[in-house]
Order: C-alpha cells, then sequence, then structure tokens
C-alpha cells in the first residue's frame, strides 16, 4: 500500500516524534510504500494567498475558491501546492498525525489542508463531487492524535466533550466530504504527562495497530 504520512509537532524529540518514528519503522517493516510530509520541518506555509495560483482568472478581486477550481483544471497551483498534491494523488491512505491543540489539529496542518486539498482537487461543489462521489473516492484515511488532558476531560460527561466528536469537524467535514473512507482514530490521551512505562506501551499499542492496516 502507499502511504503519505503529514506530520505536525516542533519538537523531534517529542513524544509525537516517537509515534511518527514508529508509525515510519513499521510500515516500512510491513512493505509499505511511505512518503512523509514533515510540516514543521518543511517549514510548510499554512496561509492561503493569491500567490498560490500563478495563473489568476481575476486580478481585481481574489477569490480563492473559483481560483482553486481553475488551477485544478491546468494544474496552476504554486509548486510546493503541486509538489503536495502529487504525493496525495500516490497515496492509497493518507494518516494524518497532530497534537490537540484546542480540540482540534495545528494551524500549520489547517493550512496544509486549505491549500493542498483545494476546491477542484479533492472536491468540487460546482459538479456535486463530495461524499459519495468525492474526488478521493478510493482512498482511505486516519487520525493519529494526543492531549494534554486525561480522558476524563474528553468523554461524555467530561468538560471538553467527546474528542471523537470534535474529531468528527475533520473526519466527515473534510475527509468523508472528499470522498475518504476514515478509519478509527489512535488517540493518546495526556501524553505530555505520562511516564516512561506508560509511553512504551502506547508506542507498542501503536506498531500493533500499524501492523493491522
Amino acid at each position: 500500500m502507499k502511504i503519505l504520512y503529514v506530520y505536525a509537532h516542533p519538537e523531534p524529540k517529542s513524544f509525537n516524534g516517537a509515534l511518527k518514528d514508529t508509525a515510519l519503522v513499521a510500515l516500512k517493516d510491513k512493505g509499505h510504500e511511505v512518503k512523509l510530509s514533515d510540516l514543521y520541518a518543511m517549514k510548510f506555509d499554512p496561509v492561503l494567498k493569491a500567490s498560490d495560483f500563478p495563473e489568476r482568472k481575476n486580478l481585481e478581486v481574489f477569490n480563492p475558491f473559483l481560483e482553486a477550481i481553475k488551477a485544478s483544471k491546468t494544474g496552476a497551483f504554486a509548486p510546493d501546492i503541486r509538489e503536495e498534491m502529487e504525493k496525495v494523488k500516490w497515496a492509497d491512505l493518507l494518516i494524518f498525525q497532530f497534537p490537540i491543540y484546542f480540540t482540534s489539529m495545528p494551524a500549520i496542518m489547517k493550512g496544509w489542508i486549505d491549500r493542498v486539498l483545494a476546491p477542484g482537487f479533492g472536491f468540487n461543489p460546482v459538479t456535486n463531487s463530495a461524499y459519495d462521489t468525492g474526488l478521493f473516492k478510493g482512498k482511505s484515511t486516519m487520525l493519529v492524535t494526543t492531549t494534554g488532558a486525561p480522558k476524563e476531560m474528553y468523554s461524555e460527561e467530561g468538560a471538553h466533550g467527546d474528542l471523537n466528536k470534535h474529531l468528527e469537524a475533520i473526519t466527515h467535514c473534510i475527509f468523508e466530504y472528499m470522498g475518504m473512507k476514515v478509519l478509527p482514530s489512535f488517540i493518546v490521551y495526556e501524553a505530555s504527562s505520562m511516564k516512561r512505562e506508560r509511553g512504551t506501551e502506547e508506542l507498542e499499542k501503536y506498531r500493533q495497530r500499524i501492523f493491522e492496516l
């Protein structure tokens, strides 16, 4: 299987870094082909802007949606976007790993989604290409994430509410919208304060989960 691993954490020595490294080794051990987009290491620019579209249709008023629809027909995106789009086209499975920031993903990853999974590329409301007819139908995706707060805080009765419901804003409204099959998320709670023994256990759980893909 061809797998694109999109990773967002600023510290390579973090537990998130260990999760990512564990996954990359396990995926290759299982014979998968893997490409990594390490967004912080790449210094990926998350800001959607007019220069993302070198052949703009309307130079007077910048309409990102319409420019993306046009660019998707010709491939006229900025080079960094085109490079990531090629990885997405290549992949059968996309794994997104990130720490939870305010019940969602870090801005750098949201910016990757905004710029790379553009209208006309992953979905197209103009042609009703969404959900069952999404342009990424046949691809799968999976979220891997960590929290600082304990699991109880992210339960149905907890102060933050059920984390899986928060993640539906990503899994359903982005990935299923584009036609992708969403695999169950892998979540490590209270990652920033857990002891070494538990960290080792969580890494092994993740390794086993990767082997099951």
